[in-house]
């Protein structure tokens, strides 16, 4: 089983999710990493402000946070750093995990009058 390990910036809750502005990004990762533990990876999220033993046992995380706290949230699959400075997108965190996608969980590409491709949220289709 792979293991996904976060560390989070410090924020007021483990999630970051809390409180009356949410940020949608850290919404959005929360659900993400909902559906990865669904898709038998093993997750642990660490909060700077909650558990700083968790970051000081991992000296490649204390390596980033000495380049700058910017670094922070870093991400770790088994072990390895496999994102820093930002929360991965879940198509990403698949790429990342190797996840394999049932056909009705794929993404669809839609077509637009004129042949090609295009984004669903361009308003071309």
């Amino acid at each position: 089983m792979k293991k996904l390990e976060v560390f989070d910036p410090a924020m007021c809750c483990s999630t970051g999710v809390c409180g009356v502005d949410v940020d949608p990004v850290l919404a959005q990762f929360a659900a993400d990493l909902k559906w990865v533990e669904e898709h038998g990876v093993e997750v642990a999220r660490h909060n700077l402000g909650q558990e700083p033993q968790a970051f000081a046992a991992n000296p490649a995380v204390l390596k980033e946070m000495e380049a700058g706290m910017d670094r922070l949230p870093v991400v770790t699959v088994d072990g390895h750093i496999v994102s820093t400075g930002m929360y991965p997108s879940r198509q990403q965190l698949v790429q990342k995990l190797g996840i394999v996608l049932k056909t009705e969980e794929k993404p669809r590409i839609k077509i637009s009058a004129a042949g090609g491709c295009c984004d669903p949220k361009s308003g071309c289709c």
